[in-house]
C-alpha cells in the first residue's frame, strides 16, 4: 500500500473545482426529461428553469444531499467469501462491460456475442484471480423475446461465484433479475439480505441532461435500497469544452447532480464515484478511448473522490486497438497504472478491444495479468528489519550467491510476481517452442480453463429451481468450443497458489 499518492492538481484547486461544479448546477441547470425525477427535485429545493424541463440546483441543496452519501460501497458476491467493500488496501479490478461482439476463440474472427460467451466468461473469471468482479462483458444476442437481461444475468451468476453487475433497460427487466437473485438464494428475503447483483445506470447523458429511462432506474434502486452506481462518461471535445479542467468540473457537477436524486429517493444511498471520463480524436472525431487522457483525468477523479470522502473508480484500460497487440498492451496497462498511482479503488479493464466493441477471450487473461501486476505494486514494499535480511547478508557475503539461500528459497513465491504469460526464456528455447506470442499463449489458458468442468457453477438443485421459477431461459452452461480437448498437464500448482496469494 502506498503512503501517498501522485496528484496531478494542486490542493487548492479541489475546492475550486467543487465551487465551479455548484456554479453550473445552479446557474445552467440540467435538463431532467423524467417526470418523476423532476417533481422529487423540486420536491426538494430546486427550482424550474425557463424551458419546464431545465432545473436548477441550489447550492444549499447539493450540499445537504452530498453529506448523506456514506463513505463506503460494498458489491456482494454469490459465494461471501467474494464479497468485496471499498475503499480498501488495493484496488478491486473488474471486467469491462456490454460489448455487441467477441473475437470467437476457435476462428478468431468477430462475432455477435451470446449467452454462451457469458457463461464461459463467467466461468474463466472465477479462475483469473486478477478480477474481483464480473461487469458482464457482452451481451446476449440469443436472448429469448423479453428476456435480454435475463440472458446476461443468469449464465453470468450461474458460472461465477464472484460479484456480478451490469445494466438493465427497464423496472420490468429489473424484476426478471430480482426473481432470479431470489431464486438462487432460496427467498426474496434471503437475496436481500445479501444482495449479490449489483446494478449500473448511466443516468446522465453529457451535456447536463438526465436520461429518462436510466433515470427511472436509478430512482427504482434507490428506493429499493439495492447496490447500484452510475457512470458518468462524456467525450472531451464533444460533450464537455476541449479542456481537461472544464471536463472535470462538467462531469463533477453531473455526478452531484445524479448524487443529489439518489438521496432524495433514499438517504444514505451508497454510491460510488465512478467516471468514463474519455476525449474525441478531433482530427476526425473518433472516439479515443485509449488515450492517456484517459489516465489523466481519473488522476483528477481521484482526488475529487478523496476530497469527497468517497471510493472512487473509472474505466481505465480502454483500448482503441483491434486485436490484442502492442497498441492494446500499452494502452491497456498505462491508465490503469495512472490510477493506481493515483488512488483509485475500482478499475474497470477487462477483455475488451475496439473502443468497448467486442471481447477478446486470450486478452482477458492478459489483462488478468496487468491486473495482478497492479495489485503487487499496489502492496508496496514492506519495510521491517526482518525484511532488511542483514544476517543473510552476512551469511553470503562478498562473491557469495543467494539463489541456494534457505531464505530465498522461501520467499521466492511470494517477493516476486511469476508470471505465467510473459516470456521469460532464451530465444532459442522461444523458437523450439513455437515462436508463440503472448495472446497464444493466453489462448493455451483459455482452453485450460474451458476444458474443465466449471467447479464453481450453481448446484443442480439449484438450477432446477431457477429453471422451473424462470420457464425460457438460455441454457446458461459454460462449454468449451466445439472440437476443444483439454491441454496436456503441467505442473503449476505452487505458481497458481502464488498467483492467488497476489490477488488476495
Amino acid at each position: 500500500m502506498f503512503h501517498r499518492y501522485a496528484e496531478i492538481l494542486a490542493p487548492e484547486a479541489l475546492p475550486r473545482v467543487h465551487d465551479a461544479s455548484l456554479e453550473i448546477l445552479a446557474e445552467v441547470g440540467l435538463l431532467v426529461r423524467n417526470r418523476k425525477a423532476r417533481e422529487r427535485l423540486l420536491a426538494h429545493g430546486c427550482r424550474k428553469g425557463k424551458e419546464s424541463e431545465i432545473l436548477h440546483f441550489p447550492r444549499g441543496v447539493v450540499e445537504e444531499f452530498r453529506a448523506m452519501i456514506p463513505a463506503h460501497f460494498t458489491l456482494h458476491a454469490r459465494d461471501e467469501d467474494f464479497s468485496l467493500r471499498l475503499p480498501r488496501d488495493i484496488p478491486a479490478f473488474t471486467t469491462a462491460s456490454s460489448a455487441p461482439n467477441v473475437v470467437d476463440p476457435t476462428s478468431g474472427e468477430e462475432r455477435r456475442s451470446t449467452s454462451d460467451d457469458i457463461a464461459r466468461i463467467a466461468h474463466m473469471v472465477n479462475e483469473l484471480p486478477g478480477f474481483d468482479v464480473f461487469s458482464i462483458s457482452v451481451l446476449a444476442n440469443d436472448h429469448p423475446p423479453d428476456q435480454f437481461s435475463l440472458s446476461r444475468f443468469y449464465p453470468a451468476l450461474k458460472n461465477c461465484r464472484k460479484p456480478v453487475r451490469t445494466s438493465v433497460i427497464d423496472v420490468r427487466e429489473a424484476e426478471q433479475v430480482l426473481k432470479l437473485g431470489a431464486l438462487i438464494a432460496g427467498s426474496e428475503e434471503a437475496f436481500l439480505a445479501r444482495p449479490f447483483i449489483t446494478f449500473g445506470y448511466c443516468a446522465i447523458v453529457s451535456p447536463l441532461t438526465m436520461d429518462y429511462d436510466s433515470t427511472e432506474m436509478l430512482m427504482f434502486f434507490a428506493e429499493r435500497g439495492l447496490p447500484a452506481y452510475g457512470t458518468i462518461a462524456p467525450i472531451g471535445g464533444l460533450s464537455t469544452p476541449l479542456s481537461l479542467p472544464a471536463m472535470l468540473a462538467q462531469m463533477n457537477a453531473e455526478w452531484l447532480a445524479a448524487a443529489v436524486l439518489a438521496q432524495m429517493s433514499r438517504p444514505g444511498t451508497p454510491l460510488l464515484y465512478n467516471h468514463l471520463p474519455v476525449f474525441a480524436d478531433m482530427r476526425d472525431g473518433a472516439y479515443a478511448a485509449g488515450a492517456v487522457e484517459t489516465g489523466i483525468m481519473n488522476a483528477a477523479v481521484c482526488q475529487m473522490g478523496r476530497f469527497y470522502g468517497l471510493p472512487t473508480g473509472g474505466y481505465l484500460g480502454l483500448t482503441n486497438a483491434k486485436i490484442s497487440d502492442a497498441q492494446a498492451g500499452y494502452e491497456k496497462a498505462m491508465s490503469p497504472l495512472i490510477g493506481l498511482l493515483s488512488g483509485v479503488d475500482y478499475i474497470v479493464m477487462g477483455g475488451l478491444l475496439d473502443a468497448l466493441m467486442s471481447l477478446d477471450y486470450g486478452q482477458l487473461v492478459i489483462d488478468n495479468e496487468i491486473a495482478l501486476n497492479l495489485k503487487t505494486l499496489a502492496k508496496g514494499m514492506a519495510f521491517s528489519e526482518e525484511s532488511l535480511a542483514l544476517q543473510e547478508i552476512k551469511d553470503v557475503g562478498p562473491g557469495g550467491m543467494f539463489a541456494g539461500h534457505a531464505n530465498t528459497l522461501a520467499h521466492m513465491h511470494e517477493a516476486t510476481f511469476l508470471s505465467d504469460l510473459a516470456d521469460r526464456k532464451p530465444r532459442a528455447t522461444w523458437e523450439e517452442e513455437g515462436c508463440k506470442s503472448i495472446h497464444d499463449r493466453a489462448m493455451e489458458r483459455v482452453r485450460a480453463i474451458l476444458t474443465r468442468p466449471n467447479r464453481h457453477a450453481l448446484a443442480p438443485e439449484i438450477d432446477a429451481r431457477v429453471r422451473a421459477g424462470l420457464p425460457g431461459l438460455v441454457a446458461g452452461e459454460s462449454r468449451a468450443p466445439e472440437g476443444w480437448t483439454p491441454p496436456k498437464a503441467k505442473r503449476r500448482a505452487r505458481r497458481e497458489n502464488a498467483r492467488r496469494r497476489a490477488s488476495a
